[in-house]
């Protein structure tokens, strides 16, 4: 199962690709698409679509892996990030690739063990788990890299809720809080 995971944003989107079949993990690549400063939102979401239409066709992922948003004290940045999320959900729905969201603590929880990891804890696990010689750069890469191995080490459960989207469904997969 090739698995794309997404740190969703508008001034970076960070992407990691994994491979994951029997209870293995392989990296296979991870970057970042990135919009420039100044240029009006419309035309970076329309940049972040069209990238991840790219990344669709590129990888041919079975499934997405997206973080679930989490305000803090910007609202500005929020929105935006929200407006650039919801681009990226377009794309996987027209895309055809099964959305599965999960919160950073869900993230810590299955790359650590622990859902109050520090972001170092979780960078560390994800370069051990992945036998990497070093942690995926950028920052929002390696997040989106954290994301994919948080969907490879509890899809296996997701199977068993019939709430979830199953591969090649299309649908959207929200987990029951």
């Amino acid at each position: 199962m090739t698995i794309l995971g997404i740190d969703p944003g508008f001034a970076i989107v960070g992407f990691g690709v994994i491979q994951a079949e029997r209870g293995k993990q392989v990296f296979q690549t991870c970057g970042a698409i990135t919009t420039p400063a100044g240029t009006p939102l419309p035309a970076r979401l329309l940049q972040i679509e069209n990238d991840m239409a790219q990344l669709f066709d590129t990888f041919h992922p079975d499934a997405m892996a997206v973080e679930e948003l989490f305000f803090t004290n910007n609202i500005t940045t929020g929105i935006g990030v929200a407006q650039a999320r919801g681009v990226i959900l377009t794309a996987a729905e027209r895309a055809g690739v099964p959305i599965y969201e999960y919160t950073p603590s869900e993230v810590k929880l299955a790359v650590t063990g622990y859902g109050k990891a520090e972001k170092r804890q979780v960078m560390d696990m994800v370069k051990r788990l992945l036998g990497l010689s070093s942690v995926p750069k950028p920052d929002d890469a390696a997040d989106a890299v954290a994301l994919a191995l948080c969907h490879a080490r509890s899809f296996g459960s997701r199977l068993q809720n019939p709430n979830s989207a199953m591969p090649g469904s299309g649908r959207y997969a929200v987990k029951k809080k």
